[in-house]
């Protein structure tokens, strides 16, 4: 079983099934973070939803590229977690399957192209505070111990 970090799933509601890749990008003495600006505020860390017929590594780098402007390389997974959570910019209630892997930031090739996200770098320390959910905090803390 996948470990649950969030809300309680409503046993009246359906969820869809949500599965996403997100990676922790370390470089020198800091970390690469996209701040989402919409719905809310957040920090977060880079990545979002496997599209149909993509491989989860496929989206990774693509959505790594979408929300930062970064091309990443070695990426190695550190393992999975799931949420439900009401994503608003898809009008869906859903069961996040949260795939976490470790990359480099190799190179940058330009801003980040996925609207109202910017990059944000900053601290290890200081990013396991400032993530918006508790299973990208757990990661981020079972990384940099």
């Amino acid at each position: 079983m996948i470990r649950r970090f969030g809300q309680q799933p409503d046993p009246k509601r359906r969820y869809t099934t949500r599965p996403g890749a997100y990676a922790i990008l370390p470089r020198g003495a800091s970390l690469l973070l996209t701040l989402q600006s919409t719905p809310e505020r957040e920090f977060q860390l880079p990545g979002g939803g496997i599209d149909p017929g993509e491989s989860v590594i496929q989206a990774l780098h693509r959505e790594v590229y979408e929300e930062t402007g970064w091309r990443i390389a070695s990426p190695r997974r550190l393992g999975a977690f799931r949420r439900f959570t009401f994503m608003p910019e898809y009008d869906l209630w859903a069961e996040k399957i949260c795939h976490v892997f470790v990359a480099r930031p190799v190179m940058r090739l330009g801003n980040p192209i996925e609207p109202d996200h910017t990059v944000a770098w900053m601290a290890p320390e200081i990013a396991m505070e400032a993530v918006h959910n508790d299973g990208d905090r757990m990661f981020l803390r079972r990384y940099f111990g």
